[in-house]
């Protein structure tokens, strides 16, 4: 052995020699150090977490320019050591402090510093570093590893603890640059066996303190215990004290973040839902902050009147509101510059750009988010024409809970298609978590932070400042992928609230374009949205089976069906057609070429309609004929469905006759003594007339046999009614 290596020998064993005596009786403090040199969402995350277990926490450079490297894909991060080198010297030599460091931007706390020293002094040594299953960022180095017993086998030096002489000793080994990698800093000082043994420092093999999630999603598993919500390591049968989400797992951590550290129990949901919320009832409405409406209808899109309806409708203050309008399907081009117009005095500034200005999504998209920097909006609001926002009070709603990026929740209705994803796979695109359909379906409800969001989302304006403004510009994803990939990259993070009812998406796998009124074609694809615009809301409320349904004459029900929008499209659909049949017998539309009772009609079918309506008998007349007529289990189809049209000079009656149906349907279309006059239905065999039907209620009454009708004459104007034969 070497003179110099002799001398090195001695005194290191001098120095193993003169550290002090620690013992487990006595009384420690634990003093958590981290180092964040700004306060990004994850960090707000990470100090929320300490103050719910009143952990004592020493934040060290905030403020300070970051010169440590890209640490998220290449080795550095030795300027975090240098300025804990600074900050901490005066603890070097406190026998009764505990220091722990660690890592704040992704990190979570699940509990205190009883419970973090308990486990600290269990293991007996003076020094311990977290474990995980990968090395970095020399994998030259793993041979040189001392083999577990059990446990993940590597150094992370995200997460660190021992006693204060101990720690301060190895934070200052040996010297090192800013850019130097702090991980490879604590793995050679590992590495060395004399100090490892010497110093007793030990790695948490089995993470009884410290889970590094990456590469070891698996190996964990959220567990609810009453209000409390934990995650253990289902690997080692541990459960861990505090979470980092380090190398790409940091999305992993943000969906357990949601609920670990009393954000979310089973119990109790969502704990954490009313932390930092504003109130708008305490700001004066002239106060209110200022938004970018952001409209983008990229594509022809069903509802589009409600769609603007619902927009209008939204209570906020419209003079608080600037308005950008992006049009790429010309088919709406006039609703946008009708809603633009209407409402041009009200709102602070309004620009409507067309395709003609050759700015494609993405271009308008960046556009719109840029002049709500130049005109320094407080939020820019996104609402993209397949949403219908049905709760007007949505904006201030989410105005009021305070994130930097907030949606409500929308789906399409009974489908697990949504505005957000639970996760994403390695390549940046869809991949559902194991809470997405309980988020769905709202049976968790609370603020969720996913990793995508897409129309309708708030963003608060002072987050997307230059020059941290994201784009939706990218060669390789679509407008919203890359607008969340930039968030994402900005350490920002992105909500979704399922608390409030907000709306709804709209299918837009099959769009009708080729008619007058295309909304009616979406029955079946979008039929909750249908029902609100068609569906007469005292429907409802008759196929309850308490409810009483009026019987205008011997089994002669009325009840109400469909609203008057549905009445004055069908009519205004059949006229547009025009092709009136001339109320003779010869009818080439129906089998055998001959109508013993002719009226003035067209059938659904020549309107391209009659599947449509065949669901609608199906979906809404069945129920009440079942509910009516119980026992009768038909299958609600008719081959006859048309509209018939009366008037003085063309065809003002019609004999009496029986249908060719087990029952009937007769919709009024319009009002009596506003659109005509006369008309009516009189049942010969009771002698009984239903006169004055109101617009969109039917007749149903038996077809065959007993009940024999007229239709009785129409004096005055044009009176319209549609028919349907059902189970001829």
């Amino acid at each position: 052995m070497s003179t110099n290596a002799m001398f090195l020998f001695v005194l290191l064993q001098f120095v193993v020699l003169v550290r002090p005596t620690f013992s487990a009786e006595r009384e420690y403090e634990l003093l958590a150090v981290t180092v964040a040199t700004e306060e990004t969402d994850g960090f707000k995350r990470f100090m929320r977490s300490t103050e719910k277990y009143g952990v004592n926490v020493k934040v060290v450079g905030m403020g300070e320019e970051w010169k440590g490297g890209d640490v998220q894909n290449a080795p550095g991060g030795g300027q975090k050591l240098n300025l804990m080198r600074e900050a901490l010297s005066e603890y070097k030599d406190r026998n009764d402090l505990i220091l722990m460091f660690t890592d704040s931007y992704d990190v979570i706390f699940t509990t205190g510093a009883e419970e973090i020293l308990k486990k600290f002094f269990a293991t007996g040594a003076n020094l311990i570093f977290s474990a995980e299953s990968t090395i970095w960022p020399d994998p030259s180095l793993a041979s040189q590893y001392p083999v577990p017993e059990a446990g993940y086998p590597y150094l992370c030096s995200g997460l660190y603890i021992g006693y204060a002489p101990f720690f301060w000793s190895a934070l200052t080994y040996r010297t090192l640059e800013d850019s130097d990698d702090d991980q490879l800093f604590y793995t050679q000082l590992y590495l060395d066996r004399e100090k490892r043994d010497g110093w007793k420092i030990q790695l948490d093999h089995t993470a009884a303190l410290f889970m590094n999630l990456n590469y070891a999603k698996g190996d964990v598993k959220l567990l609810f215990e009453g209000k409390n919500s934990m995650l253990m390591n289902t690997k080692y049968s541990t459960v861990p004290c505090i979470i980092h989400g380090n190398g790409p797992s940091k999305l992993y951590l943000n969906q357990l973040g949601n609920y670990l550290a009393n954000h979310w129990t089973h119990d109790k949901g969502c704990l954490a839902c009313g932390e930092g919320r504003l109130d708008l009832r305490a700001i004066q409405e002239d106060k209110f902050p200022i938004v970018m409406l952001a409209l983008f209808i990229e594509q022809e899109t069903p509802f589009i009147e409600d769609y603007f309806r619902n927009l209008e409708a939204l209570d906020y203050p419209k003079d608080k509101m600037h308005l950008y309008i992006h049009v790429n399907a010309m088919l709406h081009y006039h609703d946008a510059h009708d809603f633009a117009s209407k409402w041009e005095e009200e709102f602070i500034s309004t620009k409507v750009v067309i395709p003609a200005h050759e700015k494609t999504e993405a271009q308008a998209r960046d556009e719109a988010l840029n002049l709500c920097n130049q005109l320094e909006c407080d939020y820019h609001f996104v609402v993209d024409s397949n949403v219908q926002l049905t709760n007007p009070e949505i904006l201030k709603l989410l105005i009021e809970q305070n994130r930097p990026v907030i949606g409500p929740l929308v789906n399409i209705p009974d489908k697990l298609w949504s505005n957000f994803w639970g996760d994403i796979n390695v390549d940046g695109y869809y991949a559902r978590s194991d809470d997405y359909v309980d988020i769905l379906k709202g049976n968790r409800k609370g603020i969720w932070n996913v990793p995508f969001l897409s129309s309708p989302y708030l963003i608060q304006g002072k987050r997307i400042r230059a020059p941290n403004t994201p784009t939706y510009i990218s060669n390789t994803y679509d407008p919203d992928m890359t607008l969340c990939a930039g968030l994402r990259d900005l350490g920002i993070f992105m909500y979704v609230m399922n608390i409030y009812e907000a709306g709804l998406l709209i299918n837009m796998d099959g769009i009708e374009t080729t008619h007058l009124h295309n909304d009616m074609w979406q029955i079946v694809l979008n039929q909750k949205m249908w029902e609100s615009k068609y569906i007469h809301p005292g429907y409802w409320e008759a196929v309850k089976p308490e409810t009483e349904v009026e019987e205008m004459c011997t089994d002669v029900f009325a009840f109400p069906i469909m609203t008057d929008t549905f009445a004055d499209h069908i009519i205004e659909e059949m006229e547009n057609f025009g092709e009136w049949s001339n109320g003779g017998n010869q009818d080439q539309r129906i089998q055998g070429g001959y109508e013993n009772v002719p009226t003035r009609d067209i059938h659904m079918k020549q309107i391209g309609y009659e599947p449509h309506w065949l669901h609608f008998l199906r979906t809404y007349i069945g129920p009440m004929v079942t509910k009516i007529f119980w026992g009768y289990s038909g299958q609600h189809y008719a081959i006859m469905n048309f509209v018939v049209r009366y008037k003085p000079e063309e065809q003002a009656s019609l004999r009496p006759h029986h249908d060719s149906s087990t029952y009937t349907i007769n919709v009024a279309l319009n009002t009596r003594g506003k659109d005509f006059e006369g008309g009516g239905a009189r049942f010969t065999r009771y002698d009984c007339a239903c006169v004055g039907l109101e617009k969109g209620w039917t007749l149903l009454h038996p077809g065959k046999l007993t009940h024999q009708h007229e239709g009785l004459p129409t004096t005055n104007g044009t009176r319209y009614i549609m028919i349907s034969f059902v189970d001829p």
